[in-house]
C-alpha cells in the first residue's frame, strides 16, 4: 500500500471524518435569522444572525458525504451571536448527532468561543443597527404610532447589511451616534470591542466525546495563548484527521492534541457498545424515577420532547435514553437538537425524539405543541418529567430503582436527581507552558527511534526556543498541571465505570424480560424473498404464547411494547438472520442469552420468577478500567508539514486562516504511518461496521429492509420545499399506518391470529385487543394533530368534536337527551333503535360521564363507543364533512385537508365494523348506563298483558339491575343503573297469583340506549297460575341482534348467531313428546353430543371468543334441552287430552320413589348406584322444591341440570334415574332411559364435563343454597 493511502487511510478506519469551522462570513454581511423568531424590539447585539461553514476539511470522506447546510444548523442552532466586552465570553462546547436513512448516526462535537471582530464592514452594520434600533425604540414609546413602528421595523429585515450601511452618509451617522450614546444595549466601536461567535467542530463516525471534547478545547487554548504552540495549527488538525485510526475493538488508543496526551478506549466485540455520554449526568438532572418513566415512553414510542437552555443537557439525555435501549434501536425520528427553522417537526404525526432549546424566562405554556395525547414532555433543567396517561409501569420497576440507586450511591451521586454535576475541568485555563508535555513526547519518540534526521532538527530548535522562552524551569508548573490531568483522568474514569454499570443493569432486565424469545419467533417462509414479499401478512412473533407465560404484573408493558416498531424491527432482524448476517446489536444480545443460559441451571417458572440484580457490573467497569489506564497503541504524533514559510503565523485570540492545501488530503509521509499495517487497517475496517453500519456499506448485510423511520438526513433540510415533501411524507405515513393498524385489528379480532399462532392463556387474547385499540386511538390523536392552526386543548380529536358541537348548536335544535329519546310510550321499532345514536349524542354522553375525566380519556372514551357501535368511521365522515370548520382549524398541508387520503383512511376505518367489538362496555364498567326494556306478548293475546303486574331483572357480566316494576298498563320500562356488561339473563315474572293473571310471552327486547346494542330474550310461554307449567317467574337467556338481521321486532324468523331461550315452536316440540311420538334415538344421542361439545370447545377458547356459557347450557341447543329430549323419549302419559308432559313430574316422583325405605333397600343391590350420589340427588330436589321462587317445572329441571354439571353429580345422577324402579312403569320398553347402553353412553359424555370448572350465573341459583 502506497504512503499516501496509508496515511490518509479510509474514511471508515479514521477517527475523525470532518474538521469543520463556522462563523460570520465576511464577505456576504449580516443576515438576520428570521426563522430564530426574535423581535425587533431586542437589541441587535442580543438577536441571531445566520452562520456560515467557513471551511472544512476534507471536501468529501468516502461513504460520508459532507452536508453543509445541516452541519452549520447543528454547529450554532441559534446562529451568529455578538457580545461587548462587558458580557460573558466564556467558550460553551455541545454535541449533535446526525442520523442517515439506514439508522446509522455520525457524531458531532462542536467548541464555540468569542472571536473580536476585525471586519470594518461588520462592525459598521453593527453599530447602524443599533442606532436605529434606539431610534426605533425611543420613537415608538414616545409617539406610540403604530405605522412609524411598523415600518421602520421592516426596513433591517433584509438579506444583508452592506445596502444599509452604504445608504446612510455621514451626516445621518454621526447624528444617529449622538442620540445612541450610552443607551443600554448600544455599541461604539470607538468605546467598545465586538466580539462573534465561533464554532470548531469535530464529526467522528462513533461517539468519542471525551477525546473530542479535549482536543477542540487544546485546540482553542493554544490560539487564545499568548505563546505560539509547538507546531502550527494544521499540524495537529492533519494529524487528527487522517493519521489518527479508530482504536481497535477491545483496545485503547493514545494520541496527541496541542497541549498533551489524549486516550480513547472502544468496547470489544462481546461488551456493549460505546457510549460516552455520561449517565450519571442525566440521572442527577432528572432523578431515577424520571430516568426509568422516561426510558418507558421511548420504549413504547411515544414522542418525546427534550427542553433545556443547554444544547448538551439535550444530547446528554437524548443519548443517554437510546442508549439504555439495548438491544432494541429507536425506528423515529431522532433529533436531540432542534433549531428554529427546524420547530414545524414538532407538528410531526409520527414518534419522535427531539430536544429543543428553551431560552431564559420561556414559560412551559408558550411552547406551541400540537398535540400532547401521546407526548412525554421533558424540562431537564427542572428535573420534570410529563409522561401520557395510562402509561404502563416497566416490569419489576421498585427493585429497578432500587438497583439503579444503589449504583448511583457508590458513585456519590443523589438518586432523586436535581443537582446537577459540577462541570468538568476540561474548559480550565490552560497552563501557560503549552510546549512542555508536546516537547516531552517528541523527545519520547527520539529515544524510541521515531524521529529521521530532519524531524531532529526541528526538535532541537523548538527546544532552544522553549528554553529561551523560560522552558527549563517548569518543574513546578509540570506538578500542576500533572496534577490537573489526574484528577480529570480520574473523574473520566469514574464516569466512564458508571456509564457502563448503569447500562449493564438495564441490559440484565431486558435479558431477564426476552431470555427465551427465540422460542416464540416463527419461521414460517423458506425463503427470504417469499419472507419479504408477505411480511406484511404474516406473523413473525407468536406474541399471545409469549405473553402467557410472563408475569401478570408485567402484561400491561410488554403487550404494548410488542406493538412497536423497535421491537417488530428486532424480530424482523432474527428472521433474516436464516439467510443473512445478523444485526451486531441482535448478535450481542443473542450470544449473552447463550452465556446466561450456561449458568441458569434453575428450572424456576417465569411467571413467578424473581427480581434478579446484575452480576457482571464490577467485571465490565473493570475491564474499561484497564483500558483507560494503559493505553494500548498509540498514534502517530503531530508533525511538520510540507507547508510554506510564513504560513500558520500565530495571532493570540484569533484563530488563524488554514491552509486548505495541506489539509484538503493526507499527505506522502511514509514515516509517518509506518506503525500502522495493512492488517491493523482490515481489522479497523471490519470492526467499524460492527459498531456503526453507516461506517462502510460493503460490510453490510446482502439484504436490508425497510424501516419505519423516516428520511433523517432531509429533515434538516429547512427549504420551503423540503418542508412539503416533509409533509407530504407524514400525509403518506399515516395513511400506510392507518392501514396497516385496521389490518391488524381484523386479523386479531377475527382469530386468525389465534389459529396461525397457538392459542394463549384466556386473558391474553383482550389484553391484546385492548393493545390494539390503544394504538388506534393513538393515531387519531396524531393525525387529528396534524397541521393544527392552534392548538386548543391537549386533544386534538376532543377539541375538533367541541368545535362540531358549537357549530351545530348554533344551527340545529339540541339533540334529545337519553331520557327522552323520542319513542311514544308503548310502542317499540327496532329498526329505530338499531339506528339511533348520533354523533352529538354520543359526545354529548361522553361528555355527561366523563366528570374528572382528561380531554385525553374523553377522546378515548369516544373512540372506544363509536367502535362499539361501529360508527367510528361514519361519525368521523360526518365531522370532516364540515369543510369551512376544517379550514379554520386545520394549516394546507394538514392530512385532513388532503381529500384523497382523508377518504382513504375513513375506508380503512370503515372496514372495522365487520367485527365486533365491546370495548367501551368492557372498559368503562363503572359508568351508569340507561337501559329500555320493552315486553312483547303474542299479538293474539297482547290484550292479557293489562291483568298481569310483571317484573323484570336485568343480568350481565358485570351484575345485575335489581327488580325493576313495568308500571300498569303498559310493556316497557326505561332505567339507569351501573353498567350491566354484556346482558346474558333476564328474570321475568309477576306478583299476581290469580287465575285470570296470566299471559303468552313472546319475547322481552332490552336496548341499551348509550351503545345501541339491542338484547332479544325469546319466551315463548305462559306466565302465570293455572296454565302452562304454573310458573310466575321465567328466566330467559339473551342474544345480542345483529343491526339489520331481523325484519319485525316482534316476531323472531331469522336464525339467531348464538342460541337464546327456547322458542315457543321448540316448546311445543317438548310438550308433544309423549309416549307415541316417534323421534329418532339417533336424533337425540346426536343432540346430546352436540350440547357437550359445544361446552368443551366453549373451554378451550380463549375468553374473547368463548361467548356466554349459560346460552350453552340452557338456551336452544343447550345441554338442558338436549337432556329434557333424552328423558321424555318413551315417557308414558296418562294425562287426558294429551296436555304437556314435564320431565319434573318424572324426577320428583323418582326422588319420592328413593327416599322410602323398601324401595332404598332393594336399590343396595345394585353396582350402578352409590350411597353419596343417591343422597345428594334426593337433597338438591327437595331443594329445588322448596325454593321460594315460582319457576315452574320447566325452570325447576333447568336448574336441577345446571346444579348438576356444576357441582360434577349430573353423570352419577343419570344412572340413578335409570335403575330406579319407578322407570320401568313409567317408560316405554325402547325408551332411551331403559337403555343400558344408552345411559351409559350419555353418563360418558356428561363425565367429560367434569373436568371444568363451570359457574353458574347469579340468576339461576338464586334462592337455592346448594
Amino acid at each position: 500500500m502506497s504512503g499516501t493511502a496509508a496515511a490518509a487511510g479510509s474514511a471508515s478506519c479514521r477517527f475523525a471524518h470532518y474538521f469543520v469551522e463556522c462563523g460570520v462570513d465576511t464577505d456576504t454581511g449580516l443576515e438576520p435569522d428570521d426563522a430564530a423568531g426574535e423581535g425587533f424590539q431586542q437589541s441587535p447585539i442580543g438577536r441571531s444572525f445566520k452562520s456560515k461553514v467557513l471551511v472544512h476539511y476534507p471536501e468529501s470522506a468516502d461513504r460520508n458525504p459532507f452536508n453543509r447546510d445541516a452541519v452549520n444548523m447543528l454547529c450554532m442552532p441559534r446562529g451568529l451571536s455578538f457580545r461587548t466586552r462587558t458580557d460573558k465570553l466564556d467558550p460553551q462546547f455541545h454535541s449533535f448527532a446526525m442520523s442517515f436513512d439506514d439508522g446509522a448516526r455520525s457524531y458531532g462535537f462542536v467548541h464555540t468561543f468569542y472571536e473580536e471582530v476585525t471586519s470594518a464592514q461588520i462592525i459598521t452594520a453593527m453599530q447602524v443597527l443599533c442606532q436605529m434600533h434606539h431610534v426605533e425604540h425611543h420613537s415608538a414609546s414616545s409617539a406610540s404610532s403604530p405605522s412609524s413602528s411598523s415600518s421602520s421595523a421592516s426596513s433591517p429585515s433584509t438579506s444583508s447589511m452592506d445596502s444599509l450601511v452604504s445608504s446612510l452618509d455621514e451626516s445621518d451617522a454621526e447624528s444617529l451616534a449622538s442620540a445612541c450614546l450610552g443607551c443600554a444595549g448600544s455599541f461604539d466601536p470607538a468605546r467598545d470591542t465586538l466580539y462573534v461567535s465561533k464554532a470548531l467542530c469535530l464529526l467522528t463516525p462513533l461517539p468519542f466525546l471525551q477525546a473530542a471534547r479535549e482536543f477542540l478545547s487544546q485546540l482553542h487554548q493554544a490560539v487564545t495563548s499568548h505563546t505560539a504552540p509547538p507546531l502550527p495549527l494544521e499540524s495537529y488538525i492533519h494529524n487528527i484527521l487522517y493519521e489518527v485510526p479508530l482504536p481497535p475493538p477491545g483496545r485503547s488508543l493514545r494520541f496527541h492534541g496541542v497541549q498533551g496526551p489524549i486516550v480513547c478506549q472502544r468496547p470489544g466485540p462481546g461488551e456493549l457498545p460505546l457510549a460516552e455520554y455520561p449517565l450519571g449526568e442525566a440521572f442527577s438532572l432528572l432523578g431515577v424515577d424520571n430516568m426509568v418513566q422516561l426510558l418507558t415512553c421511548a420504549l413504547l414510542e411515544t414522542q418525546v420532547l427534550l427542553c433545556s437552555r443547554d444544547y448538551q443537557r439535550l444530547m446528554t439525555v437524548a443519548e443517554g435514553i437510546t442508549t439504555l435501549l439495548f438491544p432494541f434501536q429507536w425506528q423515529h425520528i431522532y433529533l436531540p437538537i432542534v433549531s428554529a427553522p427546524l420547530h414545524h417537526l414538532l407538528d410531526a404525526p409520527v414518534p419522535f425524539l427531539i430536544g429543543i432549546q428553551r431560552r431564559d424566562g420561556t414559560q412551559r405554556s408558550a411552547l406551541h405543541l400540537p398535540h400532547e395525547a401521546n407526548l412525554c414532555f421533558v424540562d431537564i433543567d427542572s428535573g420534570c418529567v410529563e409522561a401520557p396517561e395510562d402509561l404502563p409501569v416497566f416490569p419489576d420497576q421498585v427493585d429497578l430503582i432500587q438497583e439503579l440507586s444503589e449504583v448511583l450511591l457508590r458513585f456519590g451521586l443523589p438518586p432523586r436527581g436535581g443537582a446537577a454535576p459540577a462541570p468538568t475541568a476540561a474548559a480550565a485555563a490552560a497552563s501557560p507552558r503549552l510546549s512542555s508535555l508536546v516537547l516531552e513526547d517528541l523527545m519520547e519518540d527520539r529515544r524510541n527511534g521515531n524521529l529521521g534526521g530532519e524531524e531532529l532538527e526541528v526538535l532541537e530548535r523548538l527546544q532552544a526556543l522553549a528554553r529561551r522562552c523560560g522552558g527549563e524551569k517548569t518543574s513546578d508548573g509540570g506538578k500542576t498541571l500533572g496534577h490537573v490531568l489526574e484528577k480529570e483522568e480520574e473523574e473520566e474514569l469514574k464516569a466512564a465505570k458508571l456509564n457502563i454499570q448503569l447500562r449493564e443493569v438495564f441490559a440484565g432486565r431486558f435479558t431477564a424480560l426476552f431470555g427465551r424469545y427465540e422460542e416464540f419467533v416463527i419461521h414460517s417462509a423458506l425463503d427470504l424473498d417469499s419472507w419479504l414479499s408477505n411480511r406484511e401478512a404474516t406473523f413473525s412473533f407468536d406474541k399471545g404464547s409469549f405473553l402467557s407465560v410472563q408475569p401478570g404484573t408485567h402484561l400491561h408493558f410488554l403487550s404494548r411494547f410488542l406493538e412497536t416498531s423497535m421491537f417488530s424491527s428486532f424480530v424482523d432482524g432474527k428472521v433474516i438472520s436464516r439467510w443473512a448476517e445478523r444485526e451486531p446489536l441482535q448478535q450481542l444480545f443473542d450470544s449473552r442469552l447463550e452465556t446466561q443460559r450456561l449458568y441458569d441451571t434453575d428450572e424456576e417458572d417465569s411467571r413467578n420468577c424473581r427480581y434478579r440484580k446484575c452480576t457482571t457490573v464490577f467485571e465490565s467497569a473493570q475491564v474499561i478500567e484497564r483500558r483507560l489506564l494503559k493505553a494500548d497503541h498509540t498514534a502517530i504524533h503531530p508533525h511538520l508539514l510540507d507547508m510554506r514559510i510564513g504560513q500558520g503565523r500565530h495571532h493570540p485570540g484569533y484563530f488563524p486562516k488554514l491552509q486548505a492545501d495541506v489539509l484538503a488530503q493526507g499527505q506522502n509521509t511514509n514515516k509517518w504511518s509506518g506503525r500502522v499495517t495493512a492488517s491493523r487497517r482490515t481489522d479497523l475496517k471490519r470492526s467499524t461496521v460492527t459498531e456503526n453500519p453507516a461506517v462502510d456499506n460493503d460490510y453490510r448485510p446482502k439484504y436490508t429492509f425497510a424501516r419505519k423511520n423516516l428520511r433523517q438526513a432531509k429533515l434538516l433540510d429547512s427549504s420551503p420545499q423540503a418542508v412539503t415533501r416533509t409533509h407530504r411524507e407524514f400525509v403518506d405515513g399515516l395513511l400506510s399506518e392507518c392501514r396497516l393498524k385496521t389490518k391488524r385489528m381484523l386479523m386479531e379480532r377475527m382469530g386468525k391470529e389465534s389459529v396461525e399462532l397457538g392459542r394463549g392463556e384466556t386473558n391474553i387474547m383482550g389484553l391484546q385487543e385492548n393493545t390494539l385499540i390503544h394504538g388506534l386511538c393513538d393515531l387519531l390523536e396524531r393525525t387529528w394533530g396534524h397541521g393544527l392552526q392552534l392548538k386548543q386543548g391537549k386533544s386534538a380529536l376532543w377539541s375538533h368534536l367541541l368545535h362540531y358541537q358549537a357549530a351545530r348548536v348554533k344551527t340545529e335544535i339540541p339533540a334529545e337527551s337519553p331520557g327522552s329519546n323520542g319513542f311514544d310510550q308503548g310502542t317499540f321499532d327496532v329498526g329505530t333503535l338499531l339506528l339511533r345514536g348520533s354523533l352529538l349524542q354520543d359526545t354529548r354522553f361522553i361528555q355527561t360521564m366523563a366528570e374528572g375525566m382528561s380531554e385525553v380519556g374523553q377522546a378515548r372514551a369516544w373512540i372506544h363507543l363509536a367502535l362499539e357501535k361501529k360508527m367510528l368511521s361514519q361519525h368521523l365522515k360526518e365531522l370532516l364533512a364540515n369543510q369551512e370548520l376544517l379550514r379554520q382549524i386545520y394549516k394546507p398541508h394538514a392530512f385532513l385537508l388532503c381529500e384523497e387520503e382523508r377518504e382513504q383512511f375513513l375506508f380503512h376505518l370503515l372496514s372495522l365494523n365487520t367485527v365486533d367489538y365491546l370495548c367501551f362496555t368492557h372498559v368503562f364498567t363503572s359508568i351508569s348506563i340507561p337501559y329500555r326494556v320493552v315486553i312483547i306478548p303474542m299479538k293474539k293475546l297482547s290484550i292479557a298483558m293489562a291483568t298481569v303486574d310483571p317484573w323484570v331483572c336485568v343480568s350481565g357480566e358485570l351484575g345485575d339491575s335489581g327488580v325493576r316494576q313495568i308500571p300498569k298498563n303498559t310493556q316497557e320500562i326505561f332505567f339507569q343503573c351501573k353498567n350491566l356488561g354484556r346482558l346474558s339473563t333476564l328474570q321475568l315474572g309477576q306478583e299476581n297469583s290469580g287465575l285470570l293473571a296470566k299471559c303468552l310471552i313472546d319475547s322481552v327486547m332490552v336496548y341499551n340506549e348509550v351503545t345501541g346494542h339491542t338484547y332479544k330474550f325469546p319466551c315463548g310461554r305462559w306466565l302465570g297460575k293455572g296454565v302452562g307449567d304454573d310458573s310466575l317467574e321465567r328466566v330467559l337467556i339473551g342474544q345480542l341482534v345483529l343491526p339489520g338481521g331481523e325484519e319485525d321486532a316482534a316476531r323472531w324468523t331469522g336464525t339467531p348467531p348464538e342460541p337464546a331461550s327456547p322458542s315457543q315452536s321448540v316448546r311445543a316440540v317438548l310438550g308433544s313428546l309423549g309416549s307415541r311420538t316417534r323421534i329418532l334415538s339417533a336424533e337425540v344421542h346426536e343432540d346430546m353430543r352436540e350440547a357437550a361439545n359445544n361446552l368443551v370447545k366453549h373451554f378451550h377458547k380463549p375468553e374473547q371468543e368463548r361467548g356466554n356459557l349459560t346460552v350453552l347450557l340452557c338456551g336452544e341447543g343447550s345441554l338442558v334441552l338436549s337432556l329434557e329430549k333424552f328423558l321424555l323419549h318413551g315417557l308414558k302419559s296418562n294425562r287426558l287430552f294429551q296436555r304437556n308432559v314435564f320431565v319434573w313430574d318424572f324426577v320428583e316422583k323418582a326422588v319420592v320413589s328413593m327416599e322410602t325405605a323398601d324401595q332404598m333397600g332393594d336399590m343396595h343391590g345394585s353396582m350402578l348406584i352409590k350411597d353419596p350420589p343417591c343422597d345428594l340427588l334426593c337433597h338438591y330436589v327437595n331443594a329445588i322444591n322448596g325454593t321460594s321462587r315460582n319457576i315452574g317445572k320447566e325452570g325447576k329441571f333447568q336448574l336441577f341440570v345446571c346444579l348438576g354439571v356444576r357441582d360434577r353429580l349430573l353423570s352419577w345422577w343419570l344412572p340413578l334415574l335409570a335403575e330406579c324402579p319407578l322407570t320401568a312403569r313409567t317408560y316405554e320398553d325402547g325408551a332411551l332411559l331403559r337403555d343400558r347402553a344408552a345411559v351409559h353412553s350419555l353418563s360418558r359424555i356428561l363425565h367429560t364435563l367434569n373436568e371444568f370448572t363451570i359457574t353458574l350465573e347469579a340468576a339461576l341459583v338464586k334462592g337455592v343454597d346448594l
